[in-house]
């Protein structure tokens, strides 16, 4: 099939020369001329990788199909790889015994541009390939996951207004709104959804999950009466954590029976709730029960807290407990302490 794109073949070099972060990547794809005037041609200069593929991208994404890069080698101090259409390759399934039923996108297209990059950071387009053996759809290029760009200011109102409680499907829809419409949006709705499940997560900096958890074992094994709990994602991430030493598990056989719970607290670097189980001894001072950090303030996630708390006071549950007015809460704890 002819691509659709060789109607002009004026070429245009661009001079960049920077690493291009994603907000940068959608801006300087924004900034380039709607009409394709730029095809890829065999000993287009370019002054670093970064550059070439904003101008494949642009490419790409007029002619309607997708990107990706495959085949990288290092030979005589140089790098091959290629940029291709997303359609390339064959569809081979992971498991030869089971029959698997499964609709891919892969169709062997052969579109595809080899790329050298030199010692210097600068490359060169050594082989081009334009026929594509599928349909070119521009209007629907939005869609491919190559051109799928969240910038900083959608994560930031997506957090807000996960934060603030609004549901996914109207976080998003706010943002198409505010877009005027959907053709104008880089992303979809389960960009949105995924993006969201991925900041509830704990947000603990490099190496310090394992830090955590190598503090929690040296302090067991200093006191077995020691308790922790690590909840883990689905990819094995830290999601939350509770603990309570054995100071705190010997306070609440004696003054455990009114305890106060609020998440209002906030870790000082990573922005998480910091929940904290407290009640009162026999002079009126505050005495801590136990305490969590928490990727999310919702149901499932206060729930596993209380389950976890519960367990760690064998099971013993308090006569009141105090919170603040969280919906969440209060429907936990009705569930957990009926």
């Amino acid at each position: 099939m002819s691509d659709p794109c060789l109607e002009n073949t004026n070429i245009v070099q661009y001079d960049t020369n920077v690493n291009l972060d994603d907000d940068e990547v959608t801006a300087h794809i924004q900034q380039m001329p709607d009409t394709i005037d730029n095809i890829p041609t065999v000993g287009l200069k370019f002054d670093s990788e970064e550059e070439l593929y904003v101008f494949y991208q642009k490419y790409a994404y007029k002619c309607g199909f997708g990107v990706r890069k495959s085949s990288t080698k290092i030979r005589d101090s140089a790098t091959y790889y290629t940029l291709g259409c997303a359609n390339g390759g064959v569809y081979v399934p992971k498991s030869s015994t089971k029959r698997v039923c499964k609709t891919t996108s892969k169709t062997d297209c052969k579109a595809k541009v080899c790329v050298i990059v030199y010692g210097d950071g600068r490359c060169t387009i050594s082989q081009v390939s334009l026929e594509h053996n599928h349909e070119l759809s521009p209007k629907k290029a939005r869609f491919h996951r190559s051109h799928k760009k969240m910038d900083s200011y959608s994560k930031r109102r997506l957090e807000l207004n996960d934060y603030a409680g609004i549901p996914s499907n109207t976080n998003f829809h706010s943002l198409v709104v505010e877009a005027n419409g959907y053709d104008n949006m880089s992303f979809g709705e389960k960009d949105c959804r995924n993006y969201i499940a991925q900041v509830r997560k704990l947000r603990l900096g490099s190496g310090d999950a394992e830090a955590l958890q190598n503090y929690f074992v040296r302090m067991q094994r200093r006191s077995p009466n020691f308790f922790y709990v690590i909840d883990l994602d689905d990819d094995g991430r830290l999601k939350n954590v509770f603990w309570a030493d054995a100071r705190s598990r010997a306070a609440y056989d004696s003054f455990g029976d009114v305890v106060s719970f609020d998440t209002t607290y906030l870790t000082n670097q990573y922005s998480m709730p910091f929940a904290p189980f407290v009640g009162v001894n026999h002079h009126g001072q505050s005495i801590l029960f136990g305490c969590g950090l928490l990727s999310y303030e919702d149901i499932h996630t206060y729930a596993w807290l209380f389950e976890q708390w519960l367990e760690c006071m064998n099971g013993r549950p308090p006569k009141a407990i105090i919170t603040d007015q969280c919906r969440s809460i209060q429907g936990v704890v009705a569930q957990i302490f009926p």
